[in-house]
């Protein structure tokens, strides 16, 4: 069935139970109050600190921006883009879009302008929904949008070119949708990218949604009592489909809006949160918070959090050695997935595997695995090939891009994940390498081709190789492997500064200085760059706990 039945039933079963809660700590009221209390008081107008909605009122939005949609004449098939922080009005949005039958595409919020008009354009999106930190880019290419047949605007001081969300749904009826969805039909297109650098649409089936819920709350084993605590971005599949898990269990979820560990730890003792994904710099913030006394844990109430899992990246064991030191009540997980097969899950390490922290896991819920050559066939147990995956979750295709779909599906339905892997004899799985060249920092994606082609743009640069080297806290940054022209000169402080031009989370916190190696057909030998520049093996090795 498709997942907004789902949320219609959590509608019908908890009524009048918090389903969702908005936390911006930037605006904390001053005074002492707790922030469960704050919910208790009378609102205030304008204030943003917190806020909540209950099932019903999830299912009553969602349904009211369908109708409205209806209104602008949306059909089944359409692509409707989401262009939004993380808010309580996300995911609403999200459901309303599924419920009408057509396409929903979340988009990352830190694509530039002209990313955005690249993955609207490639997506085939008539409508847009977005916020107010997106006027200044929308105005950049306004007038290079035709395809865009509405726009609707969620907060005040709506723009002259968009209408109003608040003010639309406020006239929309609430009856629900009968649009007959069925689990084969299309659903959401996610973007990635490749080691090219542009973004592909990944085309999913409302099956991959079911299935995320389904393999999420299989692994983690979320009750009705369990309180989720999101802080990544719902535009990225590994947020969204963790909370699927809360989703199926019609479970309490509070979207915080920030990551200082104060804030984290705040929220999860102030709402009682049972179950924290986080990312690794996350993480490794709260423990140096923790051990520097900047956080006194006896000042929270932590007696509900049972679980702490993380994923977008792979995990140094080190970490999870001190996490279970400071918490050793907890359980963990770390979760490995792609956009592809529907974000995180395909492969989990599994509670109570912590002996085994390093390895990303076995299969998960409904998935199979496989390490392959070059042909396609297993390879023995230690030896290293390319990881494949299938299950229900796996892309439906690439949105317009034939080729590349070829290329990563094969014809007994396996993803080519493009990550290199190798099987201990316990059957865990290690990743050694990614075949494809993009750079995890922080959890996001940088893809080395945009960055060296930009960096190519300076009169003094002859060549330029962005390999990713390892981190502590980000797990990797980006390195500029920079060759200089032959009578010009270039110091680090001039680099840097032209790099400002980059978003800021492109731009290297690495420059050096050196010849760029190529092979002989003109491929960057970047394996010889990451030899020279960050050892011989990223293989994570087992620890003891």
């Amino acid at each position: 069935m498709p997942i907004f039945e789902t949320l219609e039933r959590n509608a019908e079963l908890y009524p009048d139970e918090t389903a969702l809660v908005e936390i911006n700590p930037k605006f904390e009221p001053k005074s002492r109050i707790t922030w469960r209390d704050y919910a208790l008081m009378q609102p205030i107008p304008g204030e943003p600190f917190r806020r909540e909605i209950t099932w019903k009122d999830f299912d009553v939005k969602a349904n009211r921006f369908a109708n409205l949609l209806f209104t602008r004449g949306v059909k089944k098939g359409d692509k409707v883009a989401i262009l939004l922080m993380n808010s309580i009005e996300w995911l609403p949005i999200y459901f309303g879009i599924l419920k009408t039958g057509a396409i929903a595409v979340p988009l990352n919020f830190r694509y530039t302008a002209d990313e955005i008009r690249y993955c609207l354009k490639k997506a085939d999106c008539s409508l847009l929904v977005f916020g107010p930190e997106f006027i200044g880019r929308i105005e950049e290419i306004y007038d290079r949008l035709p395809f865009i047949r509405h726009m609707f605007y969620v907060g005040e001081e709506c723009p002259s070119f968009a209408d109003s969300y608040d003010r639309m749904i406020a006239y929309c009826t609430s009856k629900r949708p009968e649009m007959g969805i069925t689990d084969d039909d299309d659903g959401v297109i996610y973007f990635s990218s490749g080691t090219t650098g542009f973004p592909k649409a990944i085309l999913h089936r409302h099956r991959s949604l079911m299935h995320a819920m389904n393999c999420e709350q299989a692994h983690h084993g979320q009750t009705h009592e369990d309180v989720f605590l999101c802080i990544p971005p719902l535009y990225h599949t590994g947020a969204k489909m963790h909370w699927f898990g809360s989703l199926k269990v019609g479970g309490k979820a509070v979207l915080l809006k920030g990551v200082e560990p104060e804030w984290i730890i705040k929220a999860a003792s102030e709402e009682k949160c049972s179950i924290v994904w986080l990312l690794v710099p996350w993480a490794q913030d709260i423990l140096d918070a923790i051990e520097s006394n900047e956080i006194n844990l006896g000042q929270y109430d932590l007696s509900h959090w049972r679980l702490m899992h993380i994923g977008a990246q792979p995990v140094p064991p080190s970490l999870i050695k001190r996490w279970l030191k400071v918490f050793p009540n907890h359980d963990y997980d770390t979760n490995y997935g792609l956009s592809e097969s529907i974000g995180p899950g395909c492969v989990h390490l599994g509670i109570g595997n912590v002996h085994k922290v390093g390895a990303i896991g076995k299969a998960g819920y409904g998935w199979e695995v496989k390490i392959a050559d070059s042909s396609d066939q297993p390879v023995k147990q230690g030896e290293v090939g390319e990881l494949y995956v299938k299950g229900p979750g796996v892309m439906k295709c690439y949105y317009h891009d034939e080729q590349a779909t070829k290329e990563s599906l094969t014809a007994d339905g396996y993803l080519r994940t493009g990550d290199m892997a190798m099987e201990d004899p316990d059957g865990f799985i290690y990743l050694v390498d990614r075949k494809k060249d993009v750079i995890i920092t922080g959890g996001e994606n940088l893809y080395p081709v945009q960055i060296e082609d930009f960096i190519r743009g300076h009169r003094a640069v002859k060549d330029v190789a962005v390999i990713g080297l390892p981190d502590t806290r980000l797990g990797e940054i980006a390195a500029a492997i920079i060759e200089v022209k032959d009578g010009f000169t270039l110091e680090e402080e001039e680099i840097r500064e032209f790099c400002m031009d980059l978003p800021r989370y492109k731009r290297p916190r690495k420059y050096i200085f050196a010849d760029v190696p190529r092979n002989p057909t003109g491929k960057i030998e970047k394996p010889v760059l990451r030899q020279r520049y960050c050892g011989e093996s990223l293989v994570a090795q087992q620890v003891e706990l």
